[in-house]
């Protein structure tokens, strides 16, 4: 899977304003929704929060990945954030989330979703990759990074 191709400049944020779960994935949507990647942001909102309320999509090591299936985008879509100070995510290691991760997919089609969550988990689960992405100055940094 090109990364690359998914993730562009304008869905990438270095600095997550949200201060709770509920914020930060708003905020998420609200990329997504000014790049134009969702055509419906309430129908993108609402995949989003069902996937959230059956569990959360918080992980390991500071990594949240909120994600759902909607008609409101024809194809992958992805938005990355960083959050310098952590937020509360109910994550399974009780740890607040820096890296957050949404992806909203089409809702007949898997295969693009699954391998790219399987890479960004490979990426994340590096210690040295996410050191370097909270690092990073710019979106093209997160973009190499990422993709390296």
């Amino acid at each position: 899977m090109n990364i690359r191709k998914i993730l562009t400049k304008e869905v990438i944020s270095l600095d997550m304003q949200g201060e709770n779960k509920e914020q930060v994935i708003e905020e998420m949507l609200d990329m997504l929704t000014a790049a134009g990647k969702v055509t419906n942001r309430k129908a993108a909102a609402k995949a989003i929060w069902d996937r959230e309320k059956k569990m959360s999509t918080g992980m390991l090591n500071g990594i949240a990945i909120p994600h759902g299936k909607s008609d409101c985008v024809d194809s992958l879509v992805v938005a990355v954030g960083v959050h310098k100070n952590g937020v509360e995510f109910q994550s399974v290691d009780r740890q607040p989330a820096h890296f957050l991760i949404m992806t909203l997919s089409p809702a007949n089609r898997t295969g693009p979703h699954i391998q790219f969550l399987a890479e960004i988990s490979r990426q994340l689960n590096d210690a040295s990759i996410r050191d370097r992405i909270l690092g990073a100055t710019t979106k093209d940094d997160v973009i190499d990074i990422l993709t390296g």
